[in-house]
């Protein structure tokens, strides 16, 4: 592994809350970091007893913001959805969706087991040009602000451990078993190829 920033992915389902918690504590650790969702739209918590709100990811976020503002400043501020928001107008200008990135990465995680799923099949169904090697690596997190910066840590900590390896796929494993032991959690992964 070169001693230059991994080119890291960090995927959830609506390129909202996990994945760009992710974004935010990777790039201020140094590394090169994209965030996408693997959904078909972004999907956000409606209002009281309502369903919830679907964007397409070429939606900004300034705009989600306005819009959910306008609909229920309240609720969408005391959920915390605005703040959320906010945040990642800092990191990007809106969501970018995983399948419609060529990009290559030296490793990819993802956020929940659907949004594993769907990488690792969007990955599959690529024709493979380059034959390079990406471990995929799933960090069950749940969709909620706590769970999404202890999610980040622990994706930082991988990465940190993976920077300064000489052979990415057997220090990703160690680095994987040594999580476990440390989270109680165990770690989907696999290996797909651009």
């Amino acid at each position: 592994m070169p001693s230059s920033p991994l080119r890291v992915a960090v995927v959830c389902m609506s390129n909202v809350n996990r994945s760009m918690e992710a974004h935010r504590v990777l790039r201020k650790n140094g590394f090169h970091v994209r965030s996408f969702g693997a959904g078909s739209h972004v999907r956000l918590p409606g209002g009281p007893r309502k369903p919830p709100v679907l964007y397409d990811f070429s939606t900004p976020y300034k705009k989600m913001h306005s819009d959910l503002s306008s609909k229920d400043q309240k609720h969408y501020q005391r959920n915390g959805v605005l703040r959320i928001l906010r945040r990642n107008e800092r990191i990007k200008p809106g969501p970018e969706r995983f399948q419609e990135c060529s990009d290559p990465f030296d490793i990819i995680f993802t956020c929940g087991q659907r949004a594993y799923n769907r990488v690792v099949a969007d990955l599959c169904a690529r024709d493979q040009e380059t034959w390079q090697p990406v471990p995929v690596v799933n960090v069950d997190v749940d969709d909620t602000l706590e769970a999404a910066s202890l999610g980040a840590s622990i994706i930082c900590e991988l990465c940190q451990g993976l920077q300064q390896a000489d052979d990415t796929q057997s220090r990703l494993a160690e680095l994987l078993q040594a999580a476990e032991e440390k989270t109680g959690r165990s770690f989907l992964h696999t290996v797909c190829f651009y």
